[in-house]
């Protein structure tokens, strides 16, 4: 049996990741081989996803997407698999601004998913079915077809579950009770990385357990085949260049925010992908024609990434010679001269930005903006926009300004980034998958550039 479903919540913190990794636990443990999702542009929670069903989660988000590459990602990855669970993000009609937009009850709504309600019932009796009789009616169609109860006891459970139907009408569809020998860490930028979490695997057994012995699992596997089938096929993805340019792409504990689909249209696009450690490695991968510097946690690891000297000179050579890169927010700050650690002392980095990145103390610029480019370069010409988003703690002595980010429906922006022939560097992280021409003009890029050029 497959379908889909997707779980969402009235809030951040109610428990939707730790309930959908129990879900997604117990269906393979029932050997079902189940897909999952995550709404919107968190990195963090599809590496929980990806350690309960041993494939890469995928990012479905409709503003850095748009719609036809969020169905083509559906469709995809949807193909093969088992039973396709989607996890939502913040509260269920969060979206751009105070609107629904991008929301996951837009994703829901645009992909024809039905929603459960993850509620978290600690302290909670009638006016449990006051909250989710709101979410269902706030929206005629809300597409919530199911509550799930979070943090409960066993013995409320009958009396929560009867008390909710009967005044809603939306079927219950079990609960978790609370399990701290099964909770997951979090940290400033949310919950630590599924690399990071001790005794990971033991935590998610538990939840699996506690997911098969609480939850309705033959009700959400019902449910999730009442979704109406993708039958939209995405047309294919040409390739821009024959010669299969060898991408090096940095992922280690510091470097490890990617989206899966962007990485798999390079692959489409021509390009052949080669991972490297930049904690780990003394140089780049042979025949490297492109880089991707990621996002992930480098101020945590600053005086492990300052001791590998060769890695920060090949980098450097790389860059400054001419191979074309994309370096994005915690790649961004690894290019620096420095890069500050949490207690505030500096680390010599790769040197291609003449500047310093500290702490700047709180979260200053968030969420989603639209990339107007000041400077034509290796991603888009002067003018042209790409979709993208920010998230850090960490600034920049020469943040750039070749590009203009604009908050969507606000007055607020800033420039950012630098943006030459053969770099993107700068805050923002981008979907490649909603910028494709950005894509296709950075594979070409790697396939022109001869590494002769690599000398400094």
């Amino acid at each position: 049996m497959s379908g889909r479903l997707l779980l969402c919540a009235p809030a951040s913190g109610g428990g939707k990741t730790t309930v959908t990794c129990a879900l997604l636990q117990a269906l393979a443990d029932r050997g079902l081989e189940p897909v999952a999702f995550k709404s919107g542009p968190d990195y963090i929670d599809p590496m929980f996803h990806t350690a309960v069903t041993g494939v890469r989660a995928r990012n479905l988000d409709l503003f850095l997407m748009g719609e036809a590459a969020v169905r083509r990602s559906l469709w995809v990855n949807t193909r093969t698999g088992g039973p396709a669970v989607l996890e939502g993000a913040m509260g269920y009609y969060d979206g751009i601004a105070m609107t629904g937009e991008a929301s996951a009850w837009d994703l829901a709504r645009v992909t024809g998913t039905p929603a459960v309600l993850v509620l978290d019932a600690r302290g909670r009796a009638l006016s449990a079915a006051a909250l989710v009789k709101g979410f269902l009616a706030f929206r005629p169609d809300s597409c919530i077809k199911g509550v799930i109860f979070n943090r409960i006891s066993p013995a409320l459970y009958p009396r929560l579950r009867d008390c909710v139907e009967g005044e809603t009408g939306v079927k219950a569809l079990g609960f978790l009770p609370e399990c701290p020998q099964a909770a997951l860490e979090s940290r400033h930028l949310g919950l630590v990385t599924a690399d990071e979490v001790t005794h990971l695997r033991e935590k998610l057994r538990a939840l699996g357990a506690l997911a098969q012995r609480h939850l309705d699992l033959d009700g959400l596997l019902d449910l999730a085949a009442s979704a109406p089938p993708l039958t939209e096929v995405p047309p294919p993805v040409a390739p821009v260049t024959a010669g299969k340019p060898l991408i090096a792409v940095a992922r280690d504990k510091a470097f490890c925010f990617y989206y899966a689909d962007a990485l798999a249209l390079l692959e489409e696009l021509g390009a052949g992908l080669a991972f490297f450690s930049p904690l780990a490695g003394s140089e780049l991968p042979p025949g490297t024609r492109g880089l991707c510097l990621g996002g992930g946690y480098p101020e945590l690891y600053a005086q492990a990434l300052a001791k590998n000297a060769p890695m920060r000179a090949a980098i450097r050579r790389a860059v400054l010679g001419g191979m074309p890169a994309i370096a994005e927010c915690g790649g961004f700050l690894y290019l620096h001269q420095t890069l500050a650690d949490g207690a505030g002392e500096a680390h010599p980095m790769a040197d291609v930005i003449p500047a310093g990145a500290q702490n700047g103390g709180k979260l200053s610029r968030f969420g989603y903006v639209t990339l107007e480019a000041r400077r034509g370069g290796l991603l888009c010409e002067a003018g042209e926009r790409l979709p993208a988003h920010e998230f850090h703690y960490w600034e920049s002595g020469q943040p750039g300004e070749d590009f203009y980010a604009q908050k969507p429906k606000s007055s607020r922006g800033w420039p950012c980034g630098l943006h030459t022939e053969t770099l993107y560097a700068g805050f923002p992280h981008l979907h490649l998958c909603g910028a494709p021409g950005a894509a296709a003009r950075f594979v070409a890029a790697c396939a022109r550039y001869t590494p002769e050029r690599d000398q400094i």
